[in-house]
């Protein structure tokens, strides 16, 4: 009951009432207004700019889902199987929590002296002589918002991963290697697929988080990338509370589908 209770307050109930006002009718800057329509879930699916803003958020997101899986699997297996020491894996898998100590904004903002076209990274090519002009794809672009994610969720695909891991019978790689199996071998025959319930469960956060977020975009994209989080915010910020219930709610049905494909491969239930 007490969970039950938890769920229907703060996930169940939210969600009937964005429901509701996504079928409202509205003014520019003015109060909502009691109807029933479709008028908004219609420009959510007439509009091509709409389309594309999507279409980008998902490429976005597949972009960070990739390297965040590669990066996470591999710090996850460097500290389950070769760091022997468990004192020591606690302190390293700490350590990757560090940056959640400050905010995102501010985590966001001090890539700006880095990247910039005066940052650090241009004046240390053009010392150099990498290159010979400031790189400008480096901040307020598509690189510089998937560099922010990956360095924000990382940390939620190696915990996971790691958790799955740190469950695997260390007998089973023993007689694996005992038999002659290669390090590749053993990574691809045991240890991946008694790892995939942390590799669905790492992809669910980053994939639901990054499909939301609208804080890297606003500070890193600097007004050159679009997703439809930045777009929920305007139309809240614009006091347009019901096509930005729509466009929620499409978003929502867009992660619960990437979602239940995800389960439907991996039984997180049946692996935990």
């Amino acid at each position: 009951m007490p969970i039950t209770a938890v769920f229907l307050v703060f996930f169940l109930i939210p969600v009937i009432l964005v429901v509701v006002i996504s079928f409202f009718d509205y003014q520019t800057y003015d109060i909502l207004i009691p109807d029933f329509t479709l008028m908004n879930y219609q420009d959510v699916f007439s509009s091509s700019v709409t389309y594309e803003t999507y279409w980008t958020t998902a490429k976005l997101s597949l972009i960070v889902w990739a390297v965040t899986l590669v990066l996470g699997f591999t710090l996850s297996y460097f500290l389950a199987f070769h760091v022997r020491s468990r004192s020591r894996q606690v302190v390293l898998l700490l350590l990757c929590t560090i940056p959640f100590w400050t905010s995102n904004e501010i985590r966001m903002i001090s890539w700006i002296p880095l990247l910039g076209r005066d940052g650090v990274v241009n004046t240390v090519l053009q010392t150099m002589g990498i290159v010979k002009q400031p790189l400008e794809w480096l901040l307020y672009s598509k690189f510089a918002v998937v560099l922010g994610y990956v360095h924000l969720y990382t940390v939620f695909m190696i915990v996971p991963i790691f958790n799955s891991m740190m469950r695997i019978d260390k007998s089973l790689i023993e007689a694996a290697v005992d038999s002659g199996a290669k390090g590749w071998q053993v990574v691809l025959n045991i240890i991946l697929p008694l790892s995939k319930s942390g590799l669905a469960i790492g992809s669910i956060f980053v994939i639901s988080i990054v499909m939301g977020d609208f804080v890297t975009v606003n500070v890193l994209g600097g007004g050159q990338v679009a997703s439809i989080g930045k777009v929920i915010v305007t139309d809240l910020s614009s006091l347009q509370f019901p096509p930005a219930a729509a466009e929620s709610m499409v978003l929502l049905a867009f992660v619960i589908i990437l979602i239940a494909a995800l389960v439907k491969i991996v039984d997180i239930r049946k692996e935990l």
